[in-house]
């Protein structure tokens, strides 16, 4: 089936806000795009540094240290046990794996994709460029008998929504009767701000509690973009099924889908050093605490939220709306439209900006109420 016209890049509908929002005296306060601004922890770069004599190929399925460090990493950081190398793989940023996993898998016409409601639009792509239906649920009872493929994303991107145990579990035993692989994007997963989340470690779906210690069928995916600051590493992996690793290398390796070496290297350190994680954790509490208050000061309601980089809030009115009110006051926000069909009140701040422009963006709504 040959690739069909893909919807146009939703980001570029911003470009009038985002000029407005630059014409601020005081200058644009960008929440828009999660992209980290502090800097690569050092540990990373030297690691980085101390690997660019990199003359031969590197391995598609990543060095041993690797896959030993992302084993011991799950072990450590999420209480993932009974993983092997065996069970995990290296992969160019975590973006890249879920726009083309479902046609490695062999996925295409007449399968489901199954993703959130409030999700990230590259599920959708995915499901788009191997000609599959793509379906918005978070009930494991709405997913059709044709679904083969079900996305979950926990804490979420947009709404910080975490997915619990017994969530995971039941997601799991349906994608079981379905005969369907089940993907949880992880990513945010070091980040429990509110709730139990604030104290409780956030589930894996690769948790014993979830998989009963059977992986088969089950994945989760992790970055090290935003623990970490390396988006422009392009660092992440995957791990659990056996069997579904083992065919993404396959094709990986046919296709020359490596992580470069030095950059594996890089993730070693990464992956060995939590102190790092710690410190950039509390940075972006502290940015939260200053922009939820400004926040609720100006008249939105702050929904979900309890996990990750986001605060998705509402004042009411249709997302554009308040896109529209935020320009005017300098900041730049990313409409509830762009992430599907079921919140188009809501708009998504990212807690990814200075400190100084989280001041600032906080100190113009609160004096901004209507």
């Amino acid at each position: 089936m040959a690739l069909q016209p893909l919807p146009d890049y939703p980001w570029d509908a911003m470009a009038p806000f985002a000029e407005r929002a630059r014409s601020h005296p005081d200058g644009i306060a960008d929440l828009s795009i999660g992209s980290p601004v502090d800097a690569t922890p050092g540990v990373v770069r030297d690691a980085l540094s101390a690997a660019t004599d990199a003359h031969a190929y590197p391995t598609t399925a990543g060095t041993p240290a690797l896959r030993e460090a992302i084993v011991a990493w799950f072990e450590r950081r999420r209480g993932v046990t009974g993983l092997g190398v065996e069970n995990v793989l290296p992969s160019i940023g975590s973006k890249e794996l879920v726009a083309l996993l479902p046609f490695m898998i062999g996925l295409g016409a007449g399968d489901t994709i199954v993703h959130p409601k409030a999700a990230y639009p590259t599920y959708a792509i995915g499901a788009a460029l191997c000609g599959a239906e793509a379906k918005a649920s978070d009930d494991p009872a709405e997913w059709p008998e044709t679904t083969r493929l079900i996305w979950l994303n926990s804490p979420g991107n947009p709404d910080g929504r975490v997915l619990d145990v017994a969530f995971l579990r039941a997601a799991v035993a349906r994608a079981r009767e379905l005969g369907a692989v089940v993907i949880n994007d992880e990513c945010y997963a070091e980040l429990g701000w509110s709730g139990q989340w604030e104290s409780t470690p956030i589930p894996s779906i690769l948790d014993e509690r979830v998989t009963g210690g059977d992986s088969s069928g089950i994945l989760a995916i992790y970055s090290l973009s935003k623990q970490s600051n390396m988006a422009g590493y392009r660092a992440a992996f995957a791990a659990g099924c056996a069997e579904t690793i083992a065919r993404l290398l396959n094709v990986r390796k046919h296709s020359g889908l490596m992580l470069p070496g030095p950059l594996q290297a890089a993730m070693v350190a990464a992956l060995m050093d939590d102190a790092h994680v710690a410190e950039q954790k509390e940075r972006y509490r502290a940015r939260r605490d200053i922009l939820v208050p400004a926040l609720l000061a100006a008249g939105f309601r702050i929904d979900f939220s309890e996990a990750g980089l986001y605060l998705w809030a509402t004042e009411g009115r249709d997302a554009w709306a308040s896109i529209d009110r935020l320009a005017d006051l300098g900041i730049l926000a990313g409409p509830g439209h762009f992430y599907g069909e079921f919140y188009p009140d809501h708009v998504r701040l990212s807690l990814t900006a200075t400190d100084e422009r989280i001041r600032a963006a906080a100190s113009r709504l609160q004096g901004s109420r209507i």
